[in-house]
């Protein structure tokens, strides 16, 4: 499912100036803003997403953000390029003393695909902890290059992918931690995983639908799995749909677009690409071998 962020705000004095940059990657939206603040204009914010805001361009006053509407919580004297996380579900205010104008990133978070990207469950306490109007040198040179890539996109999607994780493990001052042992999987559930993945093998098949089948966390089932059989999930069903595809190669009758697609795969080249890179040689070339 497609990440849409949701927040909810009212606005006072405060008029965008150009049109909205935005870029969607695995787990984050982010947005470009370039606005106007009149004296005495305010803000109020409330978004289901863990959010960072950042500052990159500021002409005239301060910006002031709180967390209560009676003024209690601001944060004090800002920095030129300030941040602040703000928590899902937790309302923000904003107050401008004097005109100015602002250009800044909006980061907004799928924290579910995110932790699952990283194999680990992220601390509730950090997720739960605003931090407002802090700097932080490196924070801001990763969020200038994404805000580029919001406004001039023109690199791989995987350049502000990479860009956007790095940030978010910063922000969340996620370390490399020792990996905890694992228990395995109990026999009856390695053979209700392994079973599922051999029936479906063909189509993509996510981790959240392993992990159900077990009652288990993703990460803890990622885990356990590989503790039980030495590979990751993706590994081993990777392993499963390459002995279907096998089966099906063996038999001179099927042509390979068939194979492609009966297999899941957008096409015949990227079935070559992918088999090629696991079995070292072409489908048709390992299909002549055969036959020899």
């Amino acid at each position: 499912m497609t990440f849409k962020p949701r927040m909810t705000s009212r606005l006072e004095g405060i008029t965008v100036l150009d049109e909205l940059s935005w870029r969607r990657w695995n787990g984050v939206v982010a947005d470009v803003w370039h606005v106007r603040c009149a004296a005495g204009a305010r803000g109020h914010y409330v978004s289901n997403d863990a959010r960072l805001f950042v500052v990159l361009e500021r002409h005239g006053g301060s910006t002031n953000v709180q967390l209560s509407a009676h003024g209690t919580d601001v944060s004090p004297h800002p920095t030129p390029h300030h941040m602040s996380f703000v928590p899902a579900h937790m309302p923000l205010w904003s107050r401008i003393d004097e005109p100015l104008r602002l250009r800044h990133l909006d980061l907004h978070f799928d924290v579910a695909t995110l932790s699952e990207r990283l194999g680990e469950d992220l601390a509730p306490d950090r997720l739960a902890t605003p931090r407002l109007g802090f700097a932080d040198d490196r924070l801001l040179a990763l969020a200038r290059l994404i805000a580029a890539e919001c406004s001039e996109p023109g690199r791989h999607d995987l350049y502000g992918d990479s860009l956007v994780m790095a940030l978010f493990i910063d922000v969340l001052q996620l370390g490399r931690a020792t990996p905890a042992r694992r228990t395995p999987l109990t026999e009856r559930q390695l053979r209700r995983v392994t079973a599922f993945i051999e029936e479906n093998c063909l189509r993509n098949i996510r981790l959240g639908e392993l992990a159900e089948l077990t009652d288990l966390s993703q990460s803890y089932f990622s885990h356990a799995f590989k503790a039980a059989t030495g590979l990751p999930p993706h590994q081993w069903h990777m392993k499963a749909r390459m002995r279907r595809v096998e089966a099906m190669l063996a038999r001179p009758d099927l042509p390979l677009t068939e194979i492609a697609a009966a297999a899941g795969f957008a096409d015949q080249a990227h079935f070559t690409r992918t088999f090629r890179r696991l079995a070292g040689v072409t489908p048709a070339a390992w299909r002549r071998a055969q036959r020899t």
